[in-house]
C-alpha cells in the first residue's frame, strides 16, 4: 500500500480528475472506496492504516467524516481534518466562526421554535433566505418573501419534525447581480475563482447556473483566505455574494469542494494542486 489515500464513496468527474493528477504527479496512491473501509481500534489493527496522508472526497457528509476521525486516531493527515468537517457541515457552525473571525456574511439569525423563527424574518426584514443548517446543492433552501410565505414554510418544518427541522436558519435576502462567486482556497492561497450566474435566484452549479472565470482580485482573494483560515480549511471552497452596497460577504465555506466546471473556466490545475498540497504533508 501507498502512503497517500484517496477516500470516496462515489467517484464522480472531480474524483477522475483527482486520480489522473495524481498519475500524472506520479505518486503511489490508495484509491479507498470507503463503504468497505474497516478500522480496528486496537494493536492489531494499526497494520490495516498504512497510510500517513489522505484526501478525503466522500459525498456523504457523515461517512466522510466518521472515516476522518477514525484515522486520525492513527496520525493519519487527512485533508480536510474532521473538524473542519464539522465546521463547514454545518452552515450554522460555519456562520458562528466566521462571525468570530470578523468575516463579513450576510445579516443571519438562528431560532429554534416557530413563532421566534417568524418573528425573526419580521426582524431581518423580507425577503429572507430559511436555509436547513445541514445541505448543500441548494437543496431545501426556502424564499420567503412575506409573513404568508414564511407561516406555510415554518408549519410545515414543525410539522415534519426531527432535529434539523426544529433550527430555522435564516439570512437576508442579498440583491446580488444575477450571479455569486465561489473562490478556491489550498494551502491559505486563494488558486482561483469562477463567476455563477443564472436567472434562478439560487445560483448553484448544481441548479443549472453557468460557470464562468471570475478574476481573482485582491479583495475575493484576501476575503477568502480569511474565511478559509476562520474554519481552518486546507482545501476549501468560498461561496461570496456581491452586494451592491456592503461588498463581497461570505455565504458558505465548503470541505470537500467540487471543481469539475471550474478547471477548464479557470484554466488553473485545480486537482493538480490539491494533489502537490497533500504530497507536501507527506
Amino acid at each position: 500500500m501507498a502512503e497517500l489515500a484517496v477516500l470516496y464513496d462515489r467517484i464522480r468527474p472531480d474524483e477522475r480528475l483527482l486520480f489522473a493528477a495524481l498519475d500524472e504527479l506520479g505518486i503511489p496512491y490508495d484509491k479507498v472506496y470507503t463503504p468497505q473501509l474497516k478500522v480496528f481500534f486496537d494493536a492489531a489493527g494499526q497494520a490495516q492504516v498504512p497510510w500517513k496522508v489522505a484526501i478525503e472526497r466522500c459525498v456523504s457528509q457523515s461517512r466522510g467524516h466518521a472515516v476522518t476521525r477514525a484515522l486520525e486516531a492513527f496520525g493519519v493527515k487527512v485533508v480536510n481534518p474532521a473538524h473542519v468537517t464539522e465546521l463547514c457541515g454545518d452552515k450554522l457552525a460555519t456562520n458562528a466562526r466566521l462571525h468570530a473571525a470578523g468575516v463579513p456574511t450576510p445579516r443571519t439569525g438562528v431560532a429554534f421554535d416557530g413563532e421566534a423563527a417568524l418573528q425573526l424574518c419580521e426582524e431581518i426584514g423580507y425577503p429572507v433566505v430559511l436555509k436547513p443548517t445541514v445541505g448543500s446543492w441548494g437543496r431545501m433552501v426556502s424564499r420567503l418573501n412575506d409573513r404568508d410565505a414564511a407561516e406555510a414554510v415554518i408549519e410545515h418544518k414543525e410539522v415534519l419534525g426531527g432535529p434539523q427541522h426544529g433550527i430555522f436558519y435564516v439570512q437576508e435576502l442579498i440583491n446580488k447581480p444575477g450571479r455569486d462567486i465561489r473562490a478556491f482556497v489550498i494551502g491559505g492561497v486563494c488558486i482561483g475563482a469562477i463567476y455563477r450566474t443564472s436567472a434562478h435566484w439560487i445560483t448553484n452549479t448544481a441548479r443549472g447556473a453557468i460557470a464562468s472565470n471570475c478574476p481573482v482580485t485582491p479583495d475575493i482573494a484576501h476575503l477568502s483566505v480569511k474565511a478559509a483560515a476562520a474554519v481552518q480549511g486546507q482545501i476549501v471552497a468560498i461561496d461570496l455574494m456581491e452586494d451592491p452596497e456592503r461588498g463581497l460577504l461570505v455565504i458558505e465555506v465548503n470541505h470537500t469542494m467540487e471543481f469539475k466546471n471550474s478547471v477548464g473556466t479557470t484554466g488553473v490545475n485545480i486537482p493538480k494542486l490539491m494533489g502537490e498540497y497533500a504530497i507536501g504533508l507527506l
